[in-house]
């Protein structure tokens, strides 16, 4: 038997955001209240819920806090939640594809693990590509140079140098948290 979700309280689940999207980027009330034209007083009453939410109110605000008005009054539904299992497998790489499909700003994050040999080719596309290590030590040929990150470092570059990740040797196996743009997802997630 399937339980049904509970209700929801839209207006507190607006407020929260309004609130957390302000702190988010380290704004006090006044910050916020100068960038969509209310006074300070007005948006601390519709954050504690002291004054109702007027549709002429959350236009100014989500266009202040850089969003959209649907981000801001989106319900939250279980098809939010998205569980990717699924590998994807190529000789001495698997990836799992973490962010949904159109994700913001054209950017895809995935999670990478490199063991055995990878091709002796060195891939080059337009964009940047950034990632941190997770596990093990990285070992990035870029251009000429070989580069090693370790486990909490990160690195991003040009991709336009050409470029190969790989694990270093003696490290075992690499694991790595990428953020690709468009031309990096096809270079190295739909081979």
């Amino acid at each position: 038997m399937q339980q049904e979700p509970p209700e929801v309280d839209l207006d507190a689940v607006i407020r929260q955001r309004i609130r957390g999207l302000r702190l988010a980027r380290g704004w006090s009330l006044d910050n916020l209240a100068a960038r969509c034209f209310l006074s300070p007083s007005t948006l601390s009453r519709i954050e504690t819920g002291h004054r109702r939410i007027a549709l002429d109110q959350l236009v100014p605000i989500a266009r202040a806090l850089d969003t959209t008005l649907d981000d801001l009054v989106a319900t939250a539904e279980e098809e939010d939640v998205l569980i990717r299992p699924e590998p994807q497998h190529r000789p001495g790489v698997t990836s799992w594809l973490l962010s949904r499909d159109r994700a913001a700003a054209g950017v895809t994050v995935a999670k990478m693990r490199f063991s055995g040999a990878l091709s002796d080719d060195l891939g080059v596309h337009p964009g940047r590509e950034w990632f941190t290590v997770l596990s093990g030590r990285a070992r990035l040929e870029l251009g000429g140079r070989v580069v090693e990150v370790g486990p909490g470092q990160a690195a991003e570059f040009s991709t336009m140098v050409p470029h190969r990740i790989s694990a270093a040797p003696g490290s075992g196996e690499l694991e790595v948290l990428s953020i690709f743009d468009r031309d990096g997802e096809r270079a190295h997630l739909n081979d």
